[in-house]
């Protein structure tokens, strides 16, 4: 049985996972799928790690394009994801709608997930957030970052603070249980990444990734996308 190996921006891994099952049944080929921060996974890459597809936003893909590391015209988009705000199910929704209500917000939150800041997209962004709104100081005992997304939701969910919030990327928010999507960044604090797939310059199974990427990106994966937070 031939296996499609995938790094990918833990922003796809729904979608991914979603798509998986009707792939393989009817081609017989295995998706074997490494998720992460974004920098992490452009890293593997680099350091040798053998892939067929890179999923990533579409900053990082034009630059491993640019340098042949994946195949430059196989490149798609698959669609843009916000980053947003996270609560654990059953908790109050907070006030999120402008950069005034996030800031309140996360005052007074007792402990805040959120991704490695320095090689995820959400978590970079998010510690540019902070910043800008003046509080990294105030809250710097209440951080709680995580490797990445997916992570820091779980982490989230299991929560035993009394007041807690997550930020990532919204699909990321969707696919993990026990927690709900709040809110999007307000204007001023909001980001929207594009996502893309391209082929690995040197992947072993062209043609069955270049098929897996026409459902990330095309029409068969058209309600998945929607349904799992890409816009």
């Amino acid at each position: 049985m031939k296996t499609i190996r995938i790094l990918s921006g833990g922003a796809a891994q729904g979608l991914v996972e979603a798509l998986r099952p009707s792939f393989e049944a009817r081609t017989g080929c295995k998706i074997d799928g490494v998720f992460g921060a974004v920098g992490a996974m452009k890293s593997r890459l680099l350091a040798g790690e053998p892939a067929d597809i890179m999923i990533l936003s579409r900053a990082l893909i034009d630059g491993l394009a640019r340098d042949g590391h994946v195949v430059a015209q196989s490149a798609k988009d698959i669609g843009a994801v916000q980053t947003a705000i996270a609560v654990r199910s059953g908790d109050p929704l907070p006030a999120v709608g402008s950069a005034a209500e996030l800031r309140a917000a996360l005052l007074a939150a007792d402990a805040i997930h959120f991704p490695d800041p320095e090689q995820s997209t959400a978590g970079i962004h998010f510690a540019k957030v902070l910043r800008d709104l003046g509080i990294g100081d105030a809250i710097t005992r209440r951080l709680r970052p995580a490797a990445n997304g997916a992570t820091a939701m779980r982490a989230l969910a299991a929560s035993k603070s009394r007041q807690p919030l997550g930020c990532t990327q919204a699909t990321e928010i969707i696919a993990t249980p026990g927690i709900v999507l709040a809110a999007p960044l307000p204007p001023g604090c909001d980001l929207a990444t594009v996502y893309s797939c391209a082929l690995a310059a040197k992947s072993g199974t062209p043609v069955e990734a270049a098929e897996f990427m026409a459902m990330l990106s095309g029409d068969p994966g058209r309600d998945s996308r929607r349904q799992l937070g890409f816009v």
